[in-house]
């Protein structure tokens, strides 16, 4: 089947997504930060930015790799929930901020990731690593090839702590890379958006933790991710929070004070839901097209979308018109659901602002030979009596 493309107009009221981030007069926001970035989840497009590049020490914003490993493993089946870790003699020896595991204490993969992603405990951490990899050491390698993979370029871990090592270092752009990655874990916000809960809940030691980010309670659509501390560090934080179908990272690095810290975040956030919305075109699975296909045992193959097909804008923008077109490609049979078989792209003004992979909502095999000779035999009768 011949490559072929559908345009359609779209009249919605609309801004453009280019403009959102290119025709704007710069805030005065993280005045007293390091540096820091500001992006919306879905596109990945930059809201503000200070010293982006910088390299910098980040605390325990370093957890938020360890977390996509840990999900990963969580996700394939390696690790689950309830499996039981033992505390080696290494992880309760950790210092800074802790849940206080003994050597030798078993408690429970939920229980430490919770501990990890609340309190931020070292101690958890190197317990989940080192039941992962064996040692932290093989850990670290992983999330220094994690973060390779992600296309953090200038993020290099010695520790999965974030505690205070020479050559550990990550910046404001990669964390917000990080952050969004993270965030395609959804089981990470089940631990991330809770304030306070307890671990050995049915022991002697039941143990209350609170989350060490403020802005989940008091921040509206705040729901993640992590802070942190160290003394070359600062205060750094890593916040998303969602509103109005929005989803928006903040990452602060490098203050002084944690008080400070949270009201910078808490700048930046509004400026970002003030200034800016996300309008979706297309959620993720819309169908926006059916294909007839030639000898297959289907009578026609729906084409959805991949992931949703958002555009981020500003607020004072209106009344901007767009066209979609989707293309599709020669489509050979069979073919699974799925797999890529086109895009669909956004245009405005005659060029493509965004693009998106269509998929086969089904799969399609080849028609059967009986089911072909009875379809040609019908048609046949069909052709005489009519």
């Amino acid at each position: 089947m011949k490559k072929f493309f559908i345009l359609i107009t779209v009249f919605l009221c609309l801004p453009l997504s280019t403009l959102a981030v290119t025709d704007k007069e710069e805030p005065t926001l993280l005045e007293n930060a390091k540096s820091g970035i500001l992006v919306e989840a879905t596109t990945g497009e930059i809201l503000f930015e200070k010293n982006k590049d910088e390299e910098v020490s980040i605390a325990s914003l370093t957890k938020m790799v360890a977390q996509i490993i840990i999900l990963e493993n969580i996700e394939s089946g390696n690790l689950k929930w309830d499996d039981i870790v033992t505390a080696s003699s290494n992880a309760s020896s950790m210092g800074g901020t802790q849940i206080w595991l003994t050597a030798g204490e078993k408690m429970s993969v939920e229980d430490l990731f919770k501990g990890m992603s609340m309190a931020s405990a070292n101690d958890a951490t190197v317990a989940l690593a080192e039941r992962i990899a064996g040692t932290e050491t093989a850990f670290v390698k992983l999330m220094n090839d994690k973060v390779k993979e992600i296309g953090a370029k200038n993020t290099v871990f010695k520790n999965c702590t974030g505690l205070d090592e020479e050559g550990h270092h990550s910046t404001a752009y990669d964390l917000s890379l990080i952050a969004r990655e993270l965030l395609t874990h959804d089981e990470i916000l089940r631990f991330s958006s809770v304030y306070e809960d307890y671990i050995r809940k049915d022991t002697p030691n039941k143990y209350w933790v609170v989350n060490t980010n403020k802005l989940v309670r008091f921040y509206e659509g705040a729901d993640g991710l992590k802070t942190g501390y160290t003394d070359d560090a600062g205060y750094t934080m890593a916040v998303t929070a969602k509103r109005d179908n929005m989803r928006l990272i903040a990452i602060v690095l490098g203050e002084d004070v944690s008080k400070v810290r949270n009201e910078e975040t808490t700048e930046l956030l509004d400026y970002g839901f003030n200034s800016y919305k996300i309008n979706l075109i297309k959620e993720k699975g819309t169908v926006v097209d059916k294909i007839k296909i030639d000898k297959s045992d289907k009578d026609e193959l729906q084409v959805v979308t991949k992931e949703e097909l958002s555009i981020l804008g500003k607020k004072s923008d209106v009344n901007i018109n767009y066209e979609t077109k989707i293309t599709l490609n020669d489509i050979t049979l069979p073919i699974e659901k799925g797999t890529t078989i086109g895009r669909i792209d956004v245009i405005y003004n005659n060029k493509t602002i965004k693009s998106s992979d269509l998929i086969a909502g089904e799969s399609v095999k080849k028609m059967n030979y009986f089911k072909y000779l009875y379809n040609s035999l019908k048609d046949l009768i069909n052709f005489n009596l009519f």
